[in-house]
């Protein structure tokens, strides 16, 4: 048996019960991949998660907002002005006008919606941007079925957690900031696991003005231990793909998806 196999049978011992990990390694496009030669100025938008599944990906991830009429649209930040060619914040404009907007002066705003319709065979690994689009996010998923295809995470705890009084055990969730923490920094967390399937953290983060180092081996031990995937972000560079693979992760999150690809290639993990 090769390290690879042996990794990968590791994997396999600790996935979930949900369908959404039943892949052994997850390699996943970043809003589509938002570094792709082919996707520069068109991240989130339905040109780029196509491109992603033109070079094989079946993760794709983005974020929701909600406009003020309460339509769910896939879309990073919480005002148009970076990525398009209006301005305004997402929340107080309708989508009449939202819809109206052209990322990179060229794609309109998906909604989640027409994302879920159009790529059916995929799935989505979705963080909810703003307390107004939990709710329908929930319809949506329902609406589409799409419970076992997509994982739901969000920086904001009280919207991860409101998300899953909504939906209970139905849709997987990655773990909060607080279940982060509670994996890295306590030994109590291999018999007491924080709720959520996966931890979708950087490789380091900033506590009271120190960089400090998420991912370890120890990190990556407790969260196998209670059943839990480790996903990084937003992992560019193949050297730092390599090591983080090393290190045992379950996934990788990446705006240069080709280079992804490529190492998921040389190492045996694509599929």
């Amino acid at each position: 048996m090769t390290d690879t196999d042996t990794m990968l049978s590791a994997r396999r011992s600790h996935s979930t019960h949900y369908p959404y990990f039943d892949q052994p390694f997850i390699a996943m496009a970043h809003r589509g991949g938002a570094l792709l030669p082919a996707n520069l100025g068109r991240e989130n938008t339905v040109h780029a998660f196509a491109r992603a599944v033109d070079l094989g990906y079946r993760y794709l991830e983005t974020d929701v907002h909600v406009t003020s009429d309460g339509v769910l649209v896939a879309f990073h930040d919480d005002r148009l002005d970076r990525v398009t060619d209006r301005t305004g914040l997402l929340a107080e404009l309708p989508w009449s006008e939202v819809r109206e907007a052209r990322i990179g002066g060229l794609e309109p705003i998906p909604t989640l919606d027409e994302l879920l319709e159009t790529f059916g065979e995929q799935r989505f690994n979705i963080d909810i941007k703003a307390p107004g689009a939990i709710e329908p996010l929930a319809r949506s998923i329902v609406a589409h079925a799409a419970q076992d295809r997509v994982c739901v995470g969000s920086f904001g705890v009280d919207r991860i957690r409101a998300f899953r009084r909504l939906m209970g055990s139905a849709v997987p969730t990655s773990l909060s900031q607080i279940g982060v923490a509670w994996t890295r920094f306590l030994p109590l967390a291999r018999v007491l696991p924080a709720p959520g399937m996966a931890l979708q953290i950087p490789v380091h983060t900033e506590i009271r003005g120190r960089r400090i180092r998420l991912v370890t081996p120890e990190l990556i031990a407790r969260a196998h231990a209670a059943g839990r995937h480790v996903h990084v972000w937003t992992i560019d560079d193949p050297a730092e793909m390599h090591a983080l693979v090393d290190l045992g992760v379950d996934g990788l999150i990446s705006d240069r998806i080709d280079v992804l690809r490529e190492v998921c290639e040389e190492r045996g993990l694509w599929s």
